[in-house]
């Protein structure tokens, strides 16, 4: 009789070691966090952390974009209160990045940046090309169902000390 890889085991679901599969989820956290990091960086030196440079870009996303109207109302928010949500908006985007790159708390950060690059996809409707953040939005998701940080991250030495924790 041989073993099924989706036996239960002290209530718990065993999975079976697939290498291939943890190093490309690797590859796409790693690629993703890149990401966060560049554009970042970008965005400071386009000033977009800067509550002028951050209410014009929201500001052209609610006149140019197709976004539903709640949206815009919403994005209207955080443009009027641009001194706040720019800086908000830098940490968020560079702590993404980091802990994307070094595969900490990798499920709740990957889920939090498919929460967040999905309501920019949404504000950037009609202004960008709809792929353009789509892809990385549904690759987010992947990363954090398949528990990512676990290959080439600090969420392997946290599981080893951890194992039943659901945040690696």
């Amino acid at each position: 009789m041989t073993a099924n890889p989706t036996s239960q085991r002290s209530g718990q679901t065993a999975v079976a070691h697939q290498p291939q599969a943890e190093i490309g989820l690797a590859i796409v956290r790693v690629t993703i966090g890149v990401m966060f990091v560049s554009v970042f960086f970008e965005n400071l030196g386009k000033g977009l952390y800067r509550p002028a440079g951050y209410a014009g870009l929201i500001n052209y996303y609610i006149k140019q974009g197709h976004a539903p109207a709640v949206w815009k109302a919403v994005m209207g928010l955080a443009a009027s209160h641009a001194a706040m949500a720019a800086p908000v908006q830098a940490v968020t985007e560079i702590s993404f990045g980091v802990l994307l790159l070094v595969g900490l708390l990798t499920r709740p950060v990957a889920l939090l940046a498919f929460l967040y690059l999905g309501s920019l996809w949404m504000s950037e409707w009609g202004t960008a090309w709809i792929w353009e953040l789509l892809v990385p939005v549904l690759a987010l998701l992947g990363v954090s169902i398949g528990r990512a940080g676990r290959k080439w991250g600090i969420d392997a030495w946290l599981l080893k000390r951890w194992p039943s924790s659901p945040w690696w």
